[in-house]
């Protein structure tokens, strides 16, 4: 098949067509092979490494202890209470379904509660237990890898451009290379190798490009093509996504810190957001930047060696990860069999399982864009839960941590926190419509409740007002306590629309139907009313009838309102938050450039100012 290719301007003088698959030969600029063998991994038999690992952090043990013993009593003191409140006479069936479904949704929020504790903990001690090295001058050579699967190309370029720049700046140019790793149609492929030919020969680092036919596995298959292809030239591979953006200096302190700890197989950075346009992306990138570093502290403090793998802004060793992360296809055909769509958190338990040691860290300059809609989030979600549900088919694999283990339960258990939130409500309902009166638990629980649900985002306030400059970040007190008043009550409405929509997603999972992989969007400005509606029908439907019940039981039934308003106000929440004019000025965070680079020598590519941010 001949395809064909458009040269941007700049590099031919003009616009000129050539056939696409003799110059894809010709000069793709490809390195020599240096082929790496990445075997699939055995499920069900392994002869696992030592795991004992000599960067986890002292007490590691206890600390776990700790937050698991703390999180059962917090669940029981909780069930207690609502067992009393339920059945003061002696338990039904009604009653008895009514406890079980609180008492692990109680559990849940307080697990988040005590992560959260110990974090703001750590950070006000200043404690710090794994960190990146000091130094900027890393020994082994790293491939930066960024897959696209229909990207908008000139924003990826720009990215790519911005950091292969802030390298050169560290003068660390000549120990990274960066592929782009396209699984995009030939159509946005003309337009992507068009790109390269224009960028590649003003950058320092290497740029190499290469595209695939077929998107086999998608991207797991992408990353794996290039580990047998190329891996055996590279020390170290960082994975990033189209969306990624990264500070060269953490890059290669990234890299640097691999060279002095032979034991670790990965490191996990946690990526601001940034570039948020829209009312949505914008308050995401806000709670991120406020209540985020106490819950990325407490993931810290409780992971230690055995952190997970988020599958971008990570720095992985490569034949660690050749010989430990072979993804073999699950039996069976999707959702629940084949490819393993959710593949890095299964990646970080199977490095583990090799005796690597897995750590997450808070470095500055790696970022991230958000998707721009609740839909445009929504649809990414189905994916996530889909392959969390395949988690629970290697849970029983041989040779995994036991925290590795948590993690995959929490991660596919995650998903049923939201049908469990709907029965409970469903449950309430119907023993207030058999027994004549709710359930009436003592106040203290009510206030418990409220304290675990919203102590995080007191915590994180707490953290940002007592550092000067993470106040002066987030635009000063008055900016920040302006933001809180949007986002809690936009939280409180938005909570339940995403409830109902994850347990219509995880039913429709349940029913067989594969998410498939669509490009994701990266940009919009607005949804038509009909449009929303459709997406949101089922959710305003439901809030009606839970806001009839609310009205005929008057008083008893109060309780239901938040979210009963939340679904009913679905499609015009979804219309709100969408919009890139809607109040975005609200929340005091932005964007702070630290990989500015010159645009003017690259005609077809423009970094936005707000695109590079720590």
């Amino acid at each position: 098949m001949r395809h064909e290719v458009l040269l941007s301007e700049g590099v031919s003088g003009g616009y000129d067509t050539v056939s696409y698959n003799t110059l894809h030969r010709r000069a793709e600029g490809l390195p020599p092979e240096a082929p790496l063998a990445m075997p699939l991994q055995d499920w069900r038999a392994c002869d696992p490494a030592p795991l004992r690992s000599e960067t986890a952090p002292q007490g590691i043990a206890l600390r776990r202890f700790l937050l698991i013993a703390a999180t059962l009593l917090i669940a029981l003191v909780g069930g207690g209470e609502m067992a009393r409140a339920a059945a003061p006479g002696g338990f039904a069936l009604g009653e008895l379904l009514l406890v079980a479904l609180f008492v692990p949704l109680f559990a849940w929020i307080g697990f988040g509660f005590l992560t959260a504790l110990a974090g703001f903990v750590r950070l006000l001690v200043g404690a710090r237990d794994f960190d990146l090295v000091a130094e900027t001058a890393p020994e082994g050579r790293t491939a930066i890898l960024v897959p696209v699967y229909n990207e908008d190309v000139s924003a990826v370029f720009a990215r790519i451009r911005a950091m292969a720049l802030s390298l050169a700046r560290e003068g660390c140019a000549r120990d990274f290379d960066i592929f782009v790793l396209s699984d995009s149609s030939p159509e946005n492929g003309r337009a992507e190798y068009a790109a390269f030919l224009s960028l590649r020969p003003t950058l320092a680092p290497r740029l190499y490009y290469r595209r695939r036919e077929a998107n086999i596995e998608r991207k797991p298959g992408n990353i794996a093509d290039w580990v047998r292809r190329f891996g055996g030239a590279y020390d170290y591979m960082l994975v990033l996504d189209a969306d990624s953006l990264m500070d060269g200096r953490t890059m290669a302190r990234m890299a640097a810190t691999l060279d002095a700890n032979p034991g670790v197989g990965l490191i996990q950075t946690v990526p601001d957001v940034v570039n948020a346009r829209t009312l949505f992306a914008r308050w995401q990138q806000f709670s991120g930047r406020l209540y985020g570093p106490v819950a990325t502290a407490g993931m810290i403090w409780w992971s230690g060696s055995e952190a997970t793998f988020w599958g971008h802004n990570a720095i992985l060793r490569t034949r660690a990860f050749a010989e430990s992360c072979g993804l073999a296809a699950l039996p069976g055909a999707a959702p629940f069999g084949g490819a393993i769509m959710s593949h890095d958190m299964v990646e970080a338990a199977l490095l583990r399982r090799r005796g690597w040691a897995v750590h997450m860290v808070a470095a500055p300059g790696s970022t991230e864009e958000f998707p721009p809609s609740i839909v445009d989030f929504a649809k990414r979600d189905r994916r996530w839960c889909q392959g969390n549900l395949q988690h629970l088919r290697v849970l029983g694999s041989r040779g995994f941590h036991w925290v590795n283990r948590l993690q995959l339960l929490m991660g596919g258990s995650a998903y049923f926190t939201s049908p469990l939130w709907l029965l409970l409500i469903v449950a309430g309902i119907v023993h207030h419509l058999t027994q004549g009166a709710g359930v009436a638990p003592a106040p203290w629980l009510l206030g418990f409740t409220f304290a675990l649900l919203f102590g995080p985002k007191l915590l994180g306030l707490v953290w940002t007002l007592i550092d000067r400059r993470r106040r002066a970040a987030l635009g000063g007190v008055r900016r920040i306590a302006m933001g809180i008043l949007v986002d809690v009550p936009l939280s409180a409405l938005v909570a339940p629309l995403m409830m109902f929509t994850q347990t219509l997603n995880l039913a429709d999972i349940l029913m067989g139907r594969s998410s498939g992989w669509s490009p994701q969007r990266r940009e919009t400005d607005g949804i038509a009313f009909g449009d929303a509606l459709r997406h949101y029908r089922p959710h305003v439907l439901l809030g009606a009838a839970m806001l009839a019940f609310a009205a005929a039981g008057m008083g008893s039934s109060l309780w239901l309102l938040p979210v009963a308003i939340g679904l009913v106000l679905s499609p015009w929440l979804e219309m709100l938050t969408a919009r890139q004019s809607a109040l975005p000025a609200l929340f005091g965070v932005a964007d702070r450039p630290v990989l500015a680079a010159s645009t003017s020598a690259l005609v077809p590519f423009r970094v936005p100012p707000s695109a590079l941010a720590a």
